[in-house]
């Protein structure tokens, strides 16, 4: 059965140069980058807060990956771990030389980017469909508590995260079947930790990376990363399935402690894989947040039970959303590939660098030997929409290069490279397509990005 919307029109409430749509790692550097660029710019976030997988999600371990040796992309990404810090944001990460983000605090820090840079701040807004004119996208319909409204805009940035606006806009995506798809995650953290306690257990029989290899995963290393500490939970899980509290066919909880504060909290807990659930499907969504929520309460008795330093613990939050890590991507100009990120890809094109860090599809490689590849500009590029660019995990390129891509830090730079496109592509009356590269380039450097 089908029923027929009635046509009607919309009011358009706004008017901007650019448009990002999704305001995460890549949809908040995007803003910033566009706005530093001289343009007029509005942050569209469906939430009641920027940061996305910072704040809503709340993976806080922004930086994880980083080591003695790490050449690091620069830019955005590490304003927003240095802004965090100096707002007191910020904690010591325990398996890297970066810092944990307090995700509730980076809230306020990202309130004050965007206020600090310009930014039209558009919150509880949802993205709901592309405004086109034949094969340009032109803004977007988005709907809220005030009704079903459009933005006009003269360029846009797709940084959902699920190619939402290049697919519904009818640029060519491709995804993954569900059950190939890397888990998702409900994070949460606890209070009321005894720190030493804990910490001293962990001490006494600490786990490496070699540990992730574990029930159902098998994890392909280089090897040098057998070796390295990681915080990791396994024993409390083992305990409680084999006395009863955890079903025995529950064998994917078990994972990553994240920060560890002086008052206790022990936050960004990253214990629950949810498999086979696709994170463009509401009915999924439905199910992986309820049945996420039972799986971490579980998590939660077996760490007061077996876990010493939290016998005393509680849940003090979950994250506000599942952490969806694989869903649309979109077939780009130029599609990065496996050889890309195992093998230090350089691009006469670049706008900016990543470390060789893979992290998904059963493959985990540190970054601790100085490699990094270099992102291509035609990777941000859809097929078939005119004035879009995309951002994040949604840009063009295979399994493995998704597992590289997909992290946060590289979110960021892809990020500030497609807001940096979008101002100067308005400034300088260029398609996306065919941009300076050079003064795209030169901007970037001013901005702080590295590129080479």
């Amino acid at each position: 059965m089908k029923i027929k919307e009635p046509a009607r029109e919309l009011e358009v409430i706004h008017s901007t140069d650019v448009l990002v749509v999704g305001s995460g790692p890549a949809g908040l550097a995007a803003a910033l980058a566009a706005a530093r660029a001289g343009v007029e710019v509005t942050l569209l976030e469906r939430f009641g807060c920027f940061g996305g997988n910072i704040t809503a999600v709340g993976v806080e371990g922004f930086a994880w990956y980083r080591h003695d040796a790490t050449v690091d992309s620069e830019g955005i990404g590490i304003e927003f771990e240095e802004r965090a810090k100096r707002a007191g944001a910020a904690v010591k990460e325990p398996q890297s030389n970066s810092h944990a983000i307090d995700g509730e605090a980076f809230k306020a820090v990202a309130d004050d980017l965007v206020l600090e840079a310009g930014v039209t701040p558009m919150l509880h807004r949802m993205f709901v469909a592309p405004i086109m004119d034949g094969g340009h996208i032109k803004g977007a319909i988005v709907e809220s508590k005030a009704g079903r409204e459009a933005i006009l805009a003269k360029r846009v940035i797709d940084a959902t995260g699920d190619a939402d606006v290049a697919y519904r806009a009818g640029a060519p995506t491709v995804k993954q079947a569900k059950e190939d798809m890397i888990g998702a995650s409900v994070m949460f953290s606890l209070s009321g930790v005894n720190k030493q306690r804990f910490i001293d257990h962990v001490k006494a029989a600490p786990h490496t990376y070699a540990d992730w290899a574990y029930g159902q995963w098998t994890i392909e290393t280089t090897g040098k990363e057998d070796q390295m500490f990681s915080p990791f939970l396994r024993k409390p899980f083992e305990r409680a399935r084999a006395e009863g509290l955890i079903p025995p066919n529950l064998d994917t909880i078990s994972g990553t402690w994240g920060a560890l504060y002086d008052a206790g909290d022990l936050t960004y807990l990253n214990l629950v894989h949810l498999l086979g659930y696709d994170g463009t499907d509401p009915n999924d969504l439905t199910h992986g947040e309820m049945e996420g929520r039972r799986q971490a309460m579980l998590a939660v008795r077996a760490l007061q039970e077996f876990q010493p330093g939290c016998e005393s613990a509680k849940l003090r939050n979950f994250g506000m959303t599942l952490g969806i890590r694989d869903t649309r991507k979109i077939d780009a100009v130029y599609n990065m590939t496996e050889l890309d990120v195992r093998e230090q890809a350089r691009f006469d094109e670049s706008v900016g660098i990543f470390p060789e860090f893979i992290d998904g599809y059963g493959i985990l490689i540190l970054p601790t030997t100085g490699r990094y590849f270099q992102l291509p500009y035609r990777t941000l590029l859809p097929k078939g929409v005119e004035n879009l660019i995309c951002a994040g995990r949604i840009t063009g390129g295979d399994r493995v290069s998704h597992a590289a891509t997909r992290n946060m830090m590289c979110c960021a730079v892809t990020g500030q490279a497609a807001g940096t496109a979008a101002a100067l592509s308005l400034k300088r009356n260029e398609a996306f397509e065919s941009l300076s590269v050079t003064a795209l380039q030169e901007e970037l450097k001013r901005q702080g990005a590295r590129l080479h």
